[in-house]
């Protein structure tokens, strides 16, 4: 059982918003701050916090989903980039961050399920049509499920150190196994939540890596560490969820590997893997052999895990190339159908003129 008590585990939303606003003031773009109120297919009402920018692009959008115990903060390093030249939207998933925290259920699929859903209510919401979708980790394998039960409203899936794809037991080291059994057994952050106004000393201690990400445009190292903290200190139903869908070691219950069949044959997918990550990036040749046509996957040097904000300007600009090909290709596209209609319309035009002599 988790522990949530909040006069045990200060959780403050006013320091949350702080945090995120400081985080957000060193952007040179443009941005808004709001939540989407969404039904989900269950019934309950949820709300999912976004953030947006240059959303009046008429170029394909750009979706950012976060990985496990994280919020849209951590996309910093990205968004100005990814933001030049067409819109870009960052959600936090429900159960984490700033979003709202439904109880899920206890089955790992259903769980799962509702995730989906809850982003497909809130591109409904936003009246989005199709976008690039993009996810980290946890939110690569919640992106995969998306794009297989909504196929046709992603242009092109991007998958940066997904979890959740493997069905083998190997894992690189003893700690790693022994993280991933705990994980798999607790709510993982309620250790963090027990340390109260330690955890974010805790958080800059120990994920020193992560908030050393952001060290060129957050000088105060503590900005992000409570921004972390502030994200996970709160009632952790996200978490639950996740552990539902966790078998044993790390695993995910219905590896991605599984499933990836079930793709929309023509979607391009890119995955990328840091040659230094603690995933099993082996799942990178059998998906590229599953779907050799489809399928772009690259390993990144000198990144780990996140490699989004290890290898900031280089995950850009492929981000950045995967996106301007989604727009050529319809630029073709429409292209085409102009001519087509021309050439119909000649036709029909001719066919006339025969009938009239």
């Amino acid at each position: 059982m988790s522990l949530n008590n909040t006069e045990v585990f200060p959780y403050s939303e006013e320091k949350l918003v702080k945090a995120e606003m400081r985080i957000l003031s060193t952007l040179k773009t443009p941005h808004k701050t709001f939540y989407v109120p969404i039904k989900l297919p269950t019934g309950s009402n949820e709300k999912i916090w976004t953030i947006a920018f240059n959303t009046k692009s008429k170029n394909t959008p750009i979706l950012l989903v976060h990985g496990f115990a994280a919020g849209s903060c951590f996309w910093l390093l990205n968004f100005d980039a990814l933001a030049k030249n067409r819109p870009v939207y960052a959600l936090d998933l429900i159960g984490f961050g700033r979003s709202s925290r439904p109880e899920f259920e206890d089955n790992g699929i259903e769980a799962e399920k509702q995730i989906v859903d809850s982003i497909e209510e809130w591109r409904k919401e936003m009246d989005l049509e199709k976008f690039i979708l993009v996810g980290h980790s946890m939110g690569g394998y919640i992106c995969t499920a998306y794009t297989i039960d909504y196929p046709d409203r992603v242009e092109h899936l991007v998958l940066c150190d997904p979890w959740g794809f493997s069905d083998r037991k190997a894992y690189p080291n003893i700690q790693i196994k022994a993280l991933c059994y705990l994980y798999s057994k607790i709510s993982p952050l309620d250790f963090l939540r027990t340390l109260g106004p330690l955890g974010p000393w805790w958080i800059k201690t120990t994920c020193d890596d992560i908030v050393d990400n952001y060290k060129n445009v957050l000088e105060d190292r503590s900005i992000m560490a409570k921004y972390i903290y502030h994200c996970n200190a709160q009632n952790p139903t996200g978490e639950q969820a996740f552990t539902t869908m966790v078998k044993k070691i790390g695993r995910a219950r219905n590896p991605m590997i599984r499933r990836v069949n079930n793709l929309r044959e023509d979607l391009p997918v890119t995955i990328l893997y840091g040659k230094n990550t603690w995933m099993d990036k082996e799942m990178g040749k059998r998906i590229k052999d599953m779907r050799p046509n489809s399928i772009d996957v690259r390993y990144i040097d000198n990144a780990g895990h996140h490699i989004y904000s290890e290898r900031a300007e280089l995950f850009n600009e492929i981000v950045i190339t995967v996106s301007d090909s989604v727009d050529q290709k319809k630029e073709k596209e429409n292209v085409l159908h102009t001519i087509n209609d021309e050439g119909k319309k000649l036709n029909n035009m001719n066919n006339t003129s025969d009938k009239l002599n």
